[in-house]
């Protein structure tokens, strides 16, 4: 039986209205042979939960530029073990000060993403991350 793909869901959370980025690596993602859902602008982090509760999503992935990362991360991490999806991989990217990663990281984070990063290089630690969670669990 083939394993399914990797789903990916890539939410921006907050007021932040610039989404170039966002597009970029969901479609670099999507091109990279994973499902890709994009939630589009302005999610809070109740739609980015109840979006992943019914994607049934591997990993989502968050990405900011407003500065409001420190507020609205735990608030979604906290409304996503709420409603019972405790078992995704979360990955950031945006404007993220360097002094933010190491607290991102304790909070579950298992990467960051910043300005200028390879979308090749984001998929191919997804896809490595991925297999080694179904390895463990499977």
């Amino acid at each position: 039986m083939a394993e399914r793909p990797i789903r990916v869901l890539i939410a921006k959370p907050g007021l932040d209205g610039h989404d170039r980025g966002a597009k970029v690596v969901a479609r670099a993602l999507r091109d990279a042979g994973m499902e890709v859902i994009y939630t589009g602008i302005r999610q809070t982090p109740e739609m980015i939960a109840e979006a992943a509760l019914q994607e049934d999503v591997d990993v989502v992935g968050l990405s900011i530029l407003s500065g409001a990362h420190m507020d609205l991360f735990p608030r979604i991490i906290e409304t996503l073990k709420q409603k019972g999806v405790d078992d995704v991989m979360l990955v950031c990217g945006g404007i993220i000060p360097e002094e933010d990663s190491a607290t991102l990281k304790t909070m579950g984070f298992a990467a960051i993403f910043g300005p200028g990063a390879s979308t090749q290089e984001m998929a191919k630690f997804i896809r490595a991350e991925v297999a080694r969670r179904r390895a463990v669990v499977g």
